[in-house]
């Protein structure tokens, strides 16, 4: 059986050529790595990354904001954009981004993706509302997952309907004007019933402003605000190690609209940018939202909860059972190359935020019920190297800080050293930033990666990253440290692709006794060869091994395809995995419709294969859908407490309409 899995997915790799329906989404398999996956940040990067492939920016009049939320661009090459733009007046053609040296081929090809060239000259004036009525883009988007299997949960205790769904819909105008609903509700959430009697489980509503005089920006409704490096706000996504890569470790400040289905890193009130000079500006923001929460029987708050599921009767009850206030602001200069800021970020809770701290590694956890943190954020970039960084501290005087300095050596050639320093007594609600923990907390070490680009047809990046632990952390009850080291080189011919990646990372944790820390080895290889024509063609090798005491192995080969013709996509994958255990996991992507992150784990031994078709109704109706079924070979029950299916196969049939008027 295995044997003829195999061979089968070796016939389609050479059967099939290959163009993505979505190319773009190439970037995020080239740069993700485990870690990211579990993060809610990569998720959210994903649905802007959607957005603004959705409605591209205009490049003619983009701001240097507006570059910077596009994660692939590092600080030099903003600069590099923005100064052609300055000195040479609107571009043409996307042919004039060959004219920008800091952007190596993939990169002009992956801006394509986001950008529009608009020769209509200088930037235009704040648009009247008949003009914004009249040729305003209306879009309206309902997705849907329907199960067909029944889970232990639907039959015992969830309160809801099996199914999960979700509809957006946005209302712009360009940049200028945004405005939105999404409505989103997990399977088995009650449904206008209990505590939604407002239907949805979960709404996000924004009104966003643009370039309207000196006002830069103005948001109303649900929001999201980063500053400087990220270490005391960072709603957006988090920088992972092959994305600082490939940015350069810049930092960004913004404000944008929260249009995404999440409902944990956001908030809700009163957010403005204005510009008080030329190169001078300053953000300020008001926020007050509930949140849930696990309580202790005094009433106080043990922990703050962000996953967002409200299906059982426990669940229900910590919604919204705590209310935040939090207010915020920047004063920024950007100039002559220069970048400089002070930030602010203040919180106050409801109730007293008291974690269990006779636990060892909790007992400097966040506590309290007011939070203040500072920082300052600098930097200087030109077209051969940049410095960024923030400094912080919070109410109690505890320090952390993040430096990163990177070099165009020529050549194809691009260092990069990030160093961070993140006290164990430093806290902050709504801080992320680069680190190995996951935390800006407990955690000193440095980065160092490169890439090189010998040919345009050849491309290495690298890095290798030591942290150290100085208190304890969940499973280590000692000081201890990680080394963490990757290795990917990409080879480029035609539309063809072969992508090569190794991964060493040493960590170290408990024993099984808890006398002493252990370490455990983990690699990681990956093996892929991709088409990209007028078919779409992804063969892919993954392979796992983890050394602690024993071995653990695991692999998946996979394959997937796709096809367009006109008004109809269509696509489909299959693959075959095999694992010692949870540990020696592996990653699949696959394609979904839009909005919806597209990266599975898998254990044990199965196959796991999918189909899905797109199609353009007119010019105005987009429906796609997808079936997917995972089969295991080694069990007769699929996942655990209110999880549980009684089966060893699950399948699921998504569903989308996008309708645009």
């Amino acid at each position: 059986m295995k044997a003829q899995i195999v061979c089968v997915l070796l016939m389609m790799s050479l059967a099939a050529k290959a163009q993505s329906a979505r190319e773009w989404e190439t970037y995020l398999r080239e740069v993700i790595t485990v870690e990211d996956v579990g993060s809610a940040a990569w998720e959210e990067m994903y649905e802007q990354l959607c957005e603004f492939a959705q409605h591209p920016i205009n490049l003619n009049q983009a701001s240097r904001e507006q570059l910077e939320q596009l994660p692939f661009l590092s600080a030099q090459h903003v600069e590099e954009i923005m100064a052609y733009l300055y000195q040479y007046g609107p571009m043409k053609s996307p042919a004039e981004l060959q004219m920008i040296r800091s952007l190596d081929y993939q990169r002009r090809r992956l801006l394509a993706c986001f950008v529009e060239i608009d020769d209509g000259g200088q930037k235009r004036n704040f648009p009247n509302l008949k003009t914004v009525a009249q040729y305003g883009r209306h879009e309206l988007m309902a997705t849907a997952k329907v199960p067909l299997y029944e889970r232990k949960g639907d039959r015992e205790a969830y309160k809801g309907w099996p199914y999960r769904h979700w509809f957006r819909y946005q209302f712009s105008y360009g940049d200028n004007v945004k405005v939105g609903l999404v409505g989103s509700q997990d399977a088995g959430e009650p449904f206008f019933a209990n505590k939604n009697r407002m239907g949805y489980d979960y709404y996000s509503y924004y009104l966003q402003l643009k370039n309207w005089g000196l006002l830069e920006s103005l948001v109303v409704g649900k929001f999201r605000v980063s500053m400087g490096m990220g270490l005391i706000a960072n709603n957006g996504f988090a920088m992972g190690k092959l994305s600082s890569l490939q940015n350069l470790g810049r930092s960004a400040s913004s404000l944008r609209a929260h249009s995404s289905r999440s409902s944990a890193d956001y908030l809700q009130g009163l957010g403005a940018t204005v510009t008080i000079a030329k190169g001078l500006s300053a953000t300020g923001f008001l926020s007050y939202r509930a949140m849930d929460a696990t309580l202790n029987k005094d009433g106080t708050a043990a922990t703050i909860v962000t996953s967002g599921y409200h299906r059982t009767e426990t669940e229900l009850e910590k919604k919204n059972n705590l209310k935040n206030t939090s207010y915020g602001a920047t004063l920024r200069y950007q100039g002559s190359g220069f970048h400089a800021g002070l930030n602010v970020v203040g919180t106050h809770l409801s109730r007293e935020l008291k974690p269990n701290t006779s636990v060892l590694y909790r007992q400097h956890a966040a506590q309290g019920t007011d939070f203040l943190n500072f920082s300052t954020d600098y930097g200087y970039v030109n077209p051969r190297f940049a410095i960024n960084g923030e400094t912080a501290m919070n109410k109690d005087g505890a320090l952390a800080t993040i430096n990163s300095l990177s070099l165009q050596c020529g050549s194809g050639v691009s260092l990069m050293a990030l160093y961070r320093f993140y006290s164990f007594r430093y806290t902050s609600l709504y801080s992320n930033s680069f680190s190995d923990g996951g935390a800006v907390q407990n955690e000193s070490g440095i980065y160092l990666g490169a890439n090189w680009q010998p040919s345009p047809r050849w491309k290495v990046m690298a890095y290798s990253d030591y942290a150290y632990f100085p208190w304890a952390k969940y499973q280590v009850s000692l000081s201890s440290h990680a080394f963490d080291n990757l290795l990917q080189v990409s080879y480029l011919r035609n539309n063809w692709t072969l992508e090569a990646r190794y991964r060493l990372k040493l960590r170290q944790k408990d024993n099984a006794n808890k006398t002493t820390l252990q370490t455990i080895t983990t690699h990681r290889g990956r093996l892929n060869l991709s088409y990209d024509g007028s078919w779409s063609s992804r063969t892919q090798l993954d392979y796992t091994k983890i050394a602690s005491g024993q071995q653990d192995r695991g692999w998946m080969v996979s394959q997937s395809l796709g096809y367009r013709y006109r008004w109809l996509r269509l696509s489909g994958g299959l693959g075959y995995y095999h694992t010692d255990s949870y540990d020696s996991r592996v990653y699949l992507y696959e394609s979904g419709p839009l909005y919806n992150y597209g990266f599975s784990q898998y254990s044990g031994e199965g196959i796991r294969y999918w189909l899905m078709a797109r199609g353009e109704i007119g010019k105005r109706l987009i429906v796609t859908a997808k079936f997917g079924t995972t089969d295991y070979f080694d069990r007769s029950v699929i996942g655990s407490s209110y999880q549980q299916i009684d089966g060893s196969s699950q399948s699921d049939v998504d569903l989308q309409f996008r309708w645009k008027f």
